[in-house]
């Protein structure tokens, strides 16, 4: 059995403001022709299918899209729900939908697969949407309120885990876990993904996955292995700068009768590359940057000592598609770390005032040689004048 696993599709997030429909809608196409020619029986989508849990109606437009060439390949699809999906809204519809598309959103189905069979038997996909502890732990309780104490992502996805492993023992076969969560070992990136975790306690240990075949996680927007059978596929579309340099793509698996054979990587087009071009804003302007990058995203990050007038208007001149500018002065980082009102606090002296406001306004950096002898002649001045009153 071949599957396709693909994650994080966060369809209706924009990229700096930018919709990202279109460049979705491009690589998804190439994604349903890689199933198609690489016969896979089985796409799963390792949840965060939208970006929000009130996905607008273009939203569910391209995600209908989507799942009817998918299925038109003869692939089963099996789907479940992230931390940005609301699973009721993602779920609501899935009794509507044809044969062959599953949508698994409801905890209490967990050890309860979505069997697809192949010339060695049957394979049984346990899908486990996202799990927030304090809202799942009431679904695992008796009658006298008693059941699994689930107060970390880490308890909570080892106990879907145990349910998983009760599944397999009530149905011989192979078997393949779908998870979105945040697992011991994976590297993240910055700012991008919503945590999933306080500490380290709501890190999931890998050996919660033991028991499947294959282990299809989401929520990691970059490709990762953390052991031979549990993998992240990444998102397919860049969605951060803090992304660029990661392949976009999706894991092909195939399983023989006695269960992993191989993975291979799929990898997808990148509609418009992003780069970061740091450098004084002179610098990032130059006709060779602008020969190579015209057609990119770009991220500016220009490092001239005082903010420059108009960068952005005068980079999207250049650069049609810079979607954000940043300042950092060179030394910035070796600057005086101080807030600019320990800075006044500190001052004795009005040159000692009018340096640390220049300090705040340039990102650290105090007045020139020059500027420091016009200061003092200027409040020398103004000593003489106040003299004479």
């Amino acid at each position: 059995m071949r599957i396709l696993h693909t994650s994080d599709w966060h369809i209706g997030r924009t990229f700096h403001g930018h919709s990202t429909l279109a460049a979705l809608s491009e690589v998804l196409d190439v994604l349903v022709e890689q199933v198609r020619e690489n016969d896979v029986d089985v796409v799963v989508v390792a949840g965060d299918v939208f970006d929000s849990a009130t996905p607008a109606a273009a939203a569910y437009t391209l995600l209908d899209r989507a799942l009817l060439a998918l299925h038109e390949t003869g692939a089963t699809v099996v789907m479940t729900s992230g931390n940005h999906d609301s699973a009721a809204r993602l779920g609501f519809h899935s009794g509507l939908l044809r044969d062959g598309i599953h949508v698994l959103t409801d905890p209490l189905a967990i050890a309860t697969p979505v069997t697809v069979h192949d010339e060695h038997g049957p394979v049984h996909f346990f899908g486990i949407p996202y799990l927030e502890p304090a809202i799942v732990r009431q679904h695992w309780t008796d009658a006298d309120g008693e059941g699994p104490a689930l107060r970390t992502q880490a308890q909570t996805m080892s106990h879907a885990m145990d349910l998983v492993r009760a599944g397999m023992a009530a149905h011989a076969g192979r078997a393949v876990a779908v998870a979105h969560c945040f697992a011991a070992g994976v590297d993240a990136t910055v700012g991008l993904e919503r945590e999933v975790r306080q500490g380290g306690l709501d890190l999931v240990p890998i050996a919660a996955f033991d028991g499947p075949d294959y282990v299809a996680l989401g929520h990691i927007h970059g490709r990762q292995q953390l052991a031979d059978r549990v993998r992240y596929s990444g998102a397919p579309l860049h969605y951060s700068f803090g992304e660029q340099h990661k392949e976009r793509g999706s894991w092909l698996v195939e399983l023989d009768a006695d269960g992993l054979v191989s993975t291979t990587w799929l990898a997808l087009p990148v509609p418009r590359p992003l780069v970061t071009l740091t450098g004084t804003l002179d610098e990032i302007l130059t006709d060779a940057n602008v020969a190579l990058h015209a057609d990119s995203w770009v991220c500016a990050v220009y490092t001239d000592a005082v903010p420059q007038h108009e960068p952005m208007r005068r980079l999207r001149d250049r650069f049609p598609y810079c979607a954000l500018v940043q300042h950092q002065p060179e030394g910035a980082d070796a600057a005086d770390e101080r807030s600019y009102a320990q800075r006044l606090r500190t001052a004795v002296t009005d040159f000692d005032r009018v340096d640390a406001f220049l300090q705040h306004v340039r990102a650290g950096q105090g007045p020139t040689e020059r500027e420091a002898e016009l200061i003092h002649e200027v409040l020398d001045d103004r000593v003489r004048a106040e003299a004479l009153v």
